[in-house]
């Protein structure tokens, strides 16, 4: 009798899971806390470097309940694969970024590796993102490029207004694309070589390469996040029913937001305006760059991850999943799904081969080679109109072509 009461408690784990982490919730807010304030207080809270971590932990410890429940309640009801694969992924973003952040103030020694973590999966981030708007529309819309083709053009605004317009459908959509993939490429590789100048032991090279890496990353950001706001503008219509805005802000906010954040705090720190806080701190002047900037970024980082958890609860719902005509999938298939990284490799090795191509054809035109007009007009590869404008634009002959290069040309347009 027993063993099938604990079957039916087990099969019918969907309904009492809320009560679960509702529980465990509070018992954290209630006993834990507690704990480690009475710690606190017995160490001595008149050492004020310790405080910052037990404030930190308070918010990393009241995020993840928020954040673990929305990421489980996906995995229960996993109906639609293609998007809710990327919505996990996403999700996961406040539980490591608070987690890290919290570990960082606890281990300050540990800071660079912890953010290099982070910073690697705050591109998978990105790249997530981008493919659950993209299976989004592909779901809806047997024709995505037609579709885009057919709306008013979106022009260039600032910083880059002096671009030439990206024509509306399979160009626009290209190119945002790989706008975006380009931060998912180069956000790991400048992690790699901050790591790399670190362990070089040369005090200078690191200074240079960190200050390198941050003009690097700032560029790649903002050129990110320029082709995700066009790639809204232009499918704003579409992307409507699944109520965008909210998802686009969690993101950005996030992400890019928390990005130059740090900036700002490496400027303040550089130019002593926070000279008072090293007073406050256990930070000697010595210690008064990069260490303190992270420093402060991390705390602030998980009051920032609390918000963003309430935001995702209501931005990345449950409710559109739920739907009693989908056949919700296992959760097992949900966790599988989480370690299949084979569309990233894939997306990431044609995003190389645009770049590899399109880099060739700048070089050769640059040598003057003829370039066969054949091969732009019959290419069906994505990466084509890309290569076509490439061409168009960068071809400067050094003398006049004869009038038969002229008709080839004028007939391969």
């Amino acid at each position: 009798m027993f063993k099938m009461s604990l079957v039916q408690l087990l099969k019918s784990w969907r309904f009492w899971i809320r009560v679960l982490i509702l529980l465990l919730y509070v018992i954290t807010i209630t006993v834990v806390l507690p704990i480690l304030i009475f710690r606190a207080i017995k160490d001595g809270l008149e050492k004020r470097f310790y405080t910052i971590p037990i404030i930190g932990g308070l918010f990393v410890i009241m995020t993840l309940p928020i954040a673990f429940r929305l990421i489980t309640q996906h995995m229960l009801y996993y109906s639609k694969p293609k998007l809710q694969k990327h919505v996990i992924r996403i999700l996961w973003m406040v539980p490591i970024y608070s987690l890290n952040a919290w570990f960082s103030l606890l281990y300050p020694g540990n800071t660079l590796f912890l953010n290099s973590f982070r910073e690697c999966y705050e591109a998978y981030v990105i790249y997530s993102f981008m493919r659950f708007l993209f299976n989004y529309l592909h779901e809806r819309y047997d024709n995505l490029d037609e579709t885009i083709s057919e709306k008013r053009q979106i022009p260039h605004f600032f910083p880059f207004w002096f671009l030439k317009e990206w024509k509306m459908g399979k160009e626009l959509i290209h190119k945002c694309k790989h706008g975006i993939l380009q931060y998912t490429v180069i956000r790991p590789m400048t992690t790699v070589f901050i790591l790399y100048c670190h362990f070089s032991g040369d005090k200078t090279k690191e200074d240079i390469g960190f200050g390198f890496t941050l003009i690097v990353n700032n560029i790649s950001q903002c050129v990110a996040m320029y082709c995700l706001v066009l790639f809204y503008l232009a499918t704003k219509e579409e992307l409507a029913p699944m109520k965008p805005i909210g998802k686009f802000l969690c993101i950005k906010a996030v992400i890019f937001f928390s990005f130059f954040q740090s900036v700002i705090l490496y400027f303040l720190v550089f130019t002593k305006i926070l000279k008072p806080f090293l007073k406050m701190s256990s930070f000697n002047e010595e210690e008064a760059g990069e260490d303190v900037a992270a420093y402060i970024q991390n705390f602030l980082l998980c009051f920032e991850m609390f918000v963003a958890a309430i935001g995702h609860h209501y931005s990345f719902t449950i409710e559109p999943y739920t739907d009693v005509s989908c056949t919700p999938k296992s959760w097992k298939q949900a966790f599988y799904a989480l370690l299949d990284f084979s569309d990233v490799g894939a997306d990431i090795k044609e995003h190389l081969g645009v770049v590899g191509t399109s880099i060739s054809r700048h070089i050769k035109s640059r040598n003057n080679l003829i370039i066969s007009p054949s091969y732009v007009t019959k290419s069906k590869d994505e990466s084509s109109p890309l290569l076509k404008e490439d061409i168009e634009f960068v071809l400067l002959p050094s003398k006049e072509p004869s009038d038969s290069t002229e008709k080839g040309t004028s007939s391969s347009h």
